[in-house]
């Protein structure tokens, strides 16, 4: 197994990552492997999450697999048994299941007169099933499987609990009203769970990705012929650092987040991981 970037030792801790078979959150898994975690990869497609439990398991760390929708809590409350038979007590949870939906996004980033009787979607025609998809995934998608796995936490020293928030939390973006919401709302749960779970000594906190090119943004940001989309060059000229970020970029804050010797005194923050764009007015 490779060295971690902080050398932070999770051995004898076992990790659950919900939306285990995505990019950034397969990514997470490995990370927590190779510090030494024993990672339990749940997603809502079994054989997303087995083929990175196998990558792990091939390059010597302890990996399994669970399908698992994170809005079921009976389901959610099964596997949180499985996990504790397989591997033990959940001592890490990261909530990574999250996204956007096409229904819950306008078409244009400003309203504009004729947009109410023309071909365009503007907010009047977001679809009220969409916006409460959004919001179902990413708020009861990070408090349903907090619900399953902390009651496993309960008494146990160094046991933490990190949350995907994003830079929409700061800032609101264009085109994307549930997803910036709900996300908003995951930092202010994030604070929430700090508090109440601070006298069981189990820390909360959240990163707040900026701008990572990945198959749920793909076509928000690139044109079907591979160009960067008008979008695109709005969120580079407005990220100080000029670039999107590489998904390798955030191991660094989950180790530390997750590190109870260099975080101990850490507990509902959230930190944004974005270039500076959080940071930056645009003049």
């Amino acid at each position: 197994m490779n060295k971690n970037v902080l050398n932070t030792d999770l051995s004898g801790k076992v990790a659950v990552v919900t939306g285990a078979g995505g990019v950034l959150c397969s990514g997470f898994s490995k990370v927590l492997a190779r510090a030494g975690a024993k990672v339990a990869l749940l997603d809502l497609t079994l054989e997303k999450a087995q083929k990175f439990a196998d990558e792990i398991t091939s390059e010597g760390g302890i990996a399994k697999a669970y399908a698992c929708n994170v809005l079921e809590k009976e389901l959610c409350e099964t596997v949180a048994g499985q996990v504790l038979e397989d591997l033990g007590p959940c001592d890490i949870l990261v909530n990574g299941a999250g996204g956007n939906n096409p229904r819950a996004t306008t078409d244009k980033e400003y309203y504009e007169d004729g947009d109410l009787d023309g071909d365009t979607k503007s907010f009047f025609d977001l679809e009220e099933s969409g916006v409460r998809f959004v919001f179902d995934l990413n708020f009861l998608g990070t408090l349903i499987p907090t619900q399953a796995f902390a009651k496993q936490m309960l008494g146990r020293e160094g046991c933490c609990i990190l949350n995907i928030s994003s830079m929409n939390a700061f800032t609101p973006l264009t085109k994307i009203p549930a997803y910036s919401g709900a996300k908003a709302a995951i930092s202010n749960f994030t604070q929430w769970l700090a508090v109440h779970f601070s006298h069981q000594g189990i820390r909360v906190n959240a990163i707040a990705p900026g701008f990572f090119s990945t198959a749920q943004n793909a076509s928000l940001l690139w044109n079907s012929d591979g160009t960067p989309t008008a979008r695109t060059g709005k969120i580079l000229a407005a990220t100080p650092m000029g670039r999107f970020g590489e998904s390798e970029e955030l191991n660094g804050a989950l180790l530390f987040l997750l590190n109870n010797e260099a975080a101990g005194f850490i507990t509902g923050v959230t930190l944004p991981i974005d270039g500076g764009f959080s940071a930056y007015s645009g003049v």
